[in-house]
């Protein structure tokens, strides 16, 4: 039997740091005399209170570790019910969303997907384009410490490779997890604030440039105009934007590790240079795309189609320019683009480039076999050789992630959406991208105009995506809740 107690305890914790967090948008508004200032202030006061009681009723002496099953339990109870509280303040708000569209922006927050049922972002109001940001700082945060320290644990998708060990027996080769998720924030904070200064220095507004810098290196994608990123002219806000966005799809425990072994290990990762790679070759195809076909100015087209590239791959969802409007070819790489993701441990969604890496090595593999039925070939990551079980881990996590997109974009038909719409949203529902292909969710779209069906499906979707989608599936396992 699942003891619930641990895992009510520690939603009970988190709903408090929610509940605080409320403040943040709430004194943005009283500062800009909107009485919505009052809504996240009673959003936070239930909150509070609901978080309290959910700790006082479980709380225990003894402190026994969390069971595989607890972990597992837990991942997904938070997101969920973060969720739920996060949409009070976008239901309550002067906004007048029903309680389906604040779940919606609340899960595409958290999640770091980007997908907006919000209109007029100009004229909102700016506690709630101040909350957008920072659901979208905050779901960063449990996203990086979730990769380090749950996910390896959980064996999930070939993660199991990532693992930290604790013993003092392996402390000098690899870091204390507790130590790691400390420098990760120290270094998100950090981070943040050189985008978001770098930003202001380019032409924003310090409310503008704190909100993007938080989207940005939180790969989410949140904006505080309709226009995305588009809204600025300026190359340089682009390409500060580019710079963030790609620090936020890069491993974060990377950009610790130099103090660590004493080493600039970012610069010797594979998983970084393909990362790189991926960016570097994709911009380049675009870039030269605009310029031959489209006839754009040669320095334009590079800043579009490195902004454009970076977006997706990181699966960020800013926007420079409608891209759905430069051709057929743009808009396929664009919809396979979604696909890749970051790097492991980042903020990103998608596949990520690591089980990439597999997927090609075991390609590559099968055709030596062909022509070398007695060789011996092994697949390895930054010269480690990974195990049967990793690769095993790692197919069978793409297969279902496929499986998953197909079978929800068929839900998606269902009720009532076009194809493109359909097959695109349920692609960046999964990846955690934002903006799909088309005239309705495209980049110049929104959500608002779907069915609450499909806001629903999409919801759940991005929840899948984000929590690596057997983290949610083997809750509706029968052996799960078996004593």
């Amino acid at each position: 039997m699942i003891d619930f107690r641990p895992v009510i305890f520690v939603n009970g914790i988190l709903l408090l740091v929610l509940a605080a967090a409320m403040a943040v948008p709430a004194l943005v508004d009283l500062a800009s005399d909107d009485l919505d200032w009052q809504v996240f202030a009673l959003s936070g006061i239930v909150t509070a209170f609901v978080g309290l009681a959910m700790m006082l009723a479980t709380r225990r002496d003894d402190r026994p570790p969390f069971s595989t099953r607890q972990a597992f339990l837990l991942t997904t109870s938070v997101w969920v019910l973060m969720a739920g509280f996060a949409a009070l303040p976008f239901s309550f708000s002067a906004l007048g969303m029903s309680f389906t569209d604040g779940y919606f922006e609340a899960m595409s927050g958290l999640t770091t997907t980007g997908s907006t049922v919000i209109a007029g972002l100009d004229t909102a109001p700016r506690g709630i384009l101040m909350w957008r940001a920072l659901l979208h700082w905050l779901g960063g945060v449990g996203i990086i410490v979730m990769a380090v320290a749950i996910l390896p644990i959980l064996r999930i998708g070939g993660m199991q490779l990532f693992k930290m060990e604790s013993s003092d027996k392996t402390e000098k080769v690899k870091p204390r997890t507790s130590q790691v998720a400390s420098g990760i924030v120290v270094t998100y904070v950090g981070l943040t604030l050189v985008c978001g200064i770098l930003l202001w220095w380019a032409g924003m507004t310090p409310f503008e440039a704190v909100c993007h810098a938080m989207s940005a290196l939180s790969t989410g994608g949140f904006s505080t105009s309709d226009g995305s990123a588009g809204h600025w002219s300026s190359p340089l806000v682009h390409w500060i934007l580019i710079v963030g966005m790609a620090a936020g799809g890069t491993t974060f425990v990377l950009f610790i590790t130099p103090w660590r072994r004493g080493r600039w290990a970012i610069l010797t990762d594979t998983q970084v240079r393909w990362f790189l790679a991926f960016l570097g070759f994709f911009s380049v195809v675009l870039a030269l795309w605009q310029w031959i076909v489209n006839d754009m100015d040669a320095g334009e087209a590079l800043t579009h189609a490195s902004f454009t590239v970076v977006s997706l791959v990181t699966t960020t969802g800013f926007a420079s320019t409608d891209y759905s409007l430069w051709g057929g070819f743009p808009q396929v790489v664009a919809f396979v683009l979604t696909f890749i993701g970051g790097c492991t441990g980042s903020t990103a969604g998608g596949v990520k480039v690591f089980r990439w890496q597999v997927l090609f090595q075991m390609a590559g593999t099968q055709l030596k076999r062909l022509l070398h039925p007695h060789g011996v070939f092994v697949i390895d990551f930054n010269r480690q050789r990974i195990s049967d079980a990793v690769v095993d881990s790692v197919l069978g996590f793409v297969v279902v992630y496929f499986l998953t997109f197909s079978l929800f974009a068929l839900a998606l038909t269902v009720t009532g959406l076009d194809l493109v719409t359909a097959v695109t949203g349920s692609a960046q529902a999964i990846s955690n991208v934002g903006p799909g292909l088309g005239d309705i969710i495209g980049p110049a779209g929104n959500f608002k105009p779907l069915p609450d069906a499909a806001k629903w499906l999409l919801s759940f979707e991005m929840m899948l995506g984000r929590l690596e989608l057997f983290t949610v599936i083997v809750l509706f396992s029968r052996t799960f809740w078996r004593v």
